[in-house]
């Protein structure tokens, strides 16, 4: 069995969307990030980084208790664990790990900091605003010209589509219709994986997770300071 920590945010729906796609028997075990149990001694034993997702699995090599923290990290676990979800010939293999780095080193912090300066900046943070837009911008230009020639990102749907869908297929709402029609392969693609039953099935136990934490417009202040390191958290 596996238990899943975690709670809606992009990064945690991938790992949802590979269980349910390997069929892989799982529990959730929900964080509230925005009252700040990551930073609690026995999660922070876990993750010493203090974010999720992460996973245990009792099922682990050798037969024992597995912690893997990491989304990219846990996809590529799970899918070695498989057999699923990542080619085997090593080319194919290194190809779809190219675009699953490619969510984790651009996709991911671009988009995240966006948002960070949409929702939670102060005023005065316009050049900030402005870069990271045009960073996430820029990402998925690139990868609406890969998807132009290609029904997936990599060779079939595996790992490199279920790392990056969370966060494109919120492109309508983070940058507004007109903005999304310009992704028109991105948009075909973030449908034809809105179809998969897997990925219904995990987004509706997503929808039941954010049902039982806490949403960022409802969170404290102070704890909203300590998660990003603002404030009396600031380093300088």
């Amino acid at each position: 069995m596996i238990t899943l920590y975690g709670m809606g945010s992009p990064n945690v729906v991938k790992v949802y969307i590979a269980l349910e796609e390997l069929g892989l028997a799982y529990t959730v075990a929900p964080l509230d990030v925005f009252t700040g149990e990551q930073f609690s001694d026995d999660f922070k034993a876990l993750n010493p980084n203090a974010k999720v997702p992460l996973i245990v699995d009792s099922e682990g090599p050798d037969g024992q208790d597995y912690v893997c923290f990491e989304s990219g990290a846990i996809l590529l676990y799970l899918a070695e664990k498989t057999g699923q979800l990542l080619p085997r010939a090593l080319g194919a293999k290194y190809e779809a790990i190219q675009w699953l780095m490619t969510q984790m080193s651009t996709v991911g912090p671009m988009f995240g900091q966006m948002v960070h300066y949409i929702r939670f900046a102060p005023s005065g943070n316009d050049y900030s605003r402005s870069r990271y837009i045009t960073q996430a911008v820029r990402v998925t230009e690139v990868i609406d010209q890969r998807l132009a020639t290609r029904e997936y990102l990599a060779g079939d749907y595996g790992v490199a589509d279920i790392a990056t869908y969370p966060w494109l297929r919120n492109i309508p709402m983070l940058m507004g219709a007109e903005m999304a029609a310009k992704f028109p392969n991105v948009s075909r693609w973030v449908k034809q994986i809105d179809a998969r039953p897997a990925v219904k099935a995990a987004l509706a136990k997503v929808d039941d997770v954010r049902t039982r934490t806490t949403q960022f417009d409802k969170a404290a202040p102070a704890a909203l300071d300590k998660m990003f390191g603002r404030g009396p958290f600031a380093a300088v």
